[in-house]
C-alpha cells in the first residue's frame, strides 16, 4: 500500500504547516548555512533551496515507483494527479504559494504525473508484447 502513496504530498504538507506558522517568504529566504568555496564565491544554501533540492530527489522516487504495473500503480498515478491538481489550485488561489519555490515544486509534482502514466504505458507495452511472443 505504500507503493501506492504519492511522495509529493510530503513537501506540500511541510510547505502548508510553513505557510500556517507565519511569513513563507522569509521562511524561504532564511540561510540554512554558507560557504566560501575555493573559487572565491560566498555560496548561501536557503530553505527554499532545500525544497526545490527535496523536490527533485522525491521526483526520482516517484519515477522509479513509476516503473510497477500493477494495481498499486494505477492507484499512485491517480492520487498523484490529485496532489498536482491541490498544487495547482494552492498557487493560483493562495497567495503564501506564489512563490518560485511552490511554482517548482508543482511543476515537479506535474512531471511525476506525466513520467508516472509514461513510464508505465512503455512497461505495460513490454509487458504485453512479452506475453504475445510465448505462445
Amino acid at each position: 500500500m505504500l507503493r501506492a502513496f504519492p511522495l509529493f504530498v510530503i513537501p506540500l504538507a511541510i510547505y502548508n504547516l510553513l505557510m500556517l506558522a507565519g511569513d513563507v517568504n522569509a521562511t524561504l529566504a532564511g540561510k540554512l548555512f554558507s560557504m566560501d568555496l575555493m573559487s572565491g564565491a560566498h555560496w548561501v544554501f536557503t530553505a527554499g533551496d532545500a525544497f526545490i533540492i527535496g523536490g527533485v530527489l522525491v521526483l526520482y522516487f516517484e519515477i522509479f515507483k513509476a516503473t510497477g504495473t500493477g494495481l498499486a500503480s494505477v492507484l499512485d498515478h491517480t492520487l498523484s494527479m490529485a496532489v498536482f491538481i491541490v498544487f495547482l489550485v494552492e498557487f493560483l488561489l493562495v497567495a503564501a504559494c506564489g512563490t518560485s519555490t511552490f511554482f517548482a515544486l508543482a511543476l515537479m509534482s506535474l512531471l511525476d504525473v506525466i513520467a508516472g502514466f509514461t513510464v508505465s504505458i512503455v512497461a505495460a507495452r513490454r509487458d504485453f508484447a512479452i506475453g504475445d511472443q510465448v505462445g
